[in-house]
């Protein structure tokens, strides 16, 4: 079994009161619910985490620091691009680090996603800022300038990515592919950011959000793979995961990883790219 890729708050305070305390990223961003198909907004978190953060932490824009923006929102850099990005926040090839957020846990989880990816010793902290404080932490205010480290060239890539040329070209319905939509979103139920409701077909629904407790901490290894398994997902396959934008298919991730699911891949596109091309079958229902 692989490495623990969360970290909890009390354990995660004393790392930080050792001799090699990890970088802390701040993901915090609010990503709004969809009022209307099409109806895609996101604000900062910076204000979030200049009220309050833990001690130390950096907040990283994910959108516009870890992402390009084309061909869709959030779109995961070339891996050199991204290694050059992290050294700017003080992140090498072997710097350990650790990120939370205050909005849910997604996008730490996206960040977690993207530097396992480039073999930086990365983790999430189980629950974010929330756990923290319930646990009776400090936490800081105002703003933390990162300390860059130079620039670094990557050695490890994990075959961490399918894309749709890739996904046109096998049978989804065979494919143990997995949508990390709220069964709503999965079914086309309630309004999608994007260009059509639905979900690709064939593919299985494991919600983000259900692979969470109450309190935003993963669910025990046996629950999550119960989880997967309730929804007719192969874990002795590789699984593919995917969302709207590439950002609920990497908590998918995390809680798989977590149960020592290592054989994963994300549809970085999502539903934003596939449901762009109107060639492509949505299912509805």
């Amino acid at each position: 079994m692989s490495e623990n890729p969360v970290v909890g708050a009390r354990e995660l305070a004393a790392e930080l009161a050792g001799p090699q305390a990890p970088v802390l990223l701040d993901a915090s961003l609010i990503l709004h619910r969809p009022e209307f198909d099409g109806d895609y907004r996101t604000d900062s978190g910076r204000h979030l985490w200049q009220s309050g953060h833990l001690p130390g932490a950096i907040h990283v824009e994910v959108d516009a620091d870890f992402a390009v923006s084309a061909p869709t929102h959030n779109q995961h850099p070339p891996a050199q691009v991204l290694a050059e990005r992290a050294a700017r926040f003080g992140i090498g090839p072997d710097t350990p680090t650790v990120v939370y957020d205050s909005t849910g846990g997604f996008w730490a989880a996206r960040v977690w996603y993207l530097l396992r990816w480039i073999g930086v010793p990365v983790r999430v902290l189980d629950g974010g800022l929330a756990a923290w404080s319930a646990a009776g932490l400090p936490t800081d205010a105002g703003s933390t300038q990162p300390l860059p480290v130079p620039p670094w060239r990557v050695r490890a890539i994990r075959d961490a990515w399918i894309d749709l040329d890739e996904l046109r070209e096998i049978d989804s319905s065979a494919a143990n592919l997995v949508c990390a939509l709220s069964p709503a979103a999965f079914t086309g139920a309630e309004p999608t950011r994007y260009h059509r409701r639905g979900h690709i077909p064939g593919s299985r629904n494991v919600a983000a959000r259900s692979l969470l407790d109450q309190r935003g901490l993963l669910l025990p290894p046996t629950e999550i793979t119960a989880l997967y398994r309730d929804a007719g997902a192969d874990l002795d396959r590789e699984v593919l995961l995917y969302c709207g934008g590439g950002i609920s298919a990497t908590v998918n991730a995390l809680a798989l990883v977590a149960a020592g699911i290592e054989r994963l891949r994300v549809y970085d596109g999502s539903l934003e790219e596939w449901s762009a091309d109107p060639s492509l079958p949505l299912t509805v229902g």
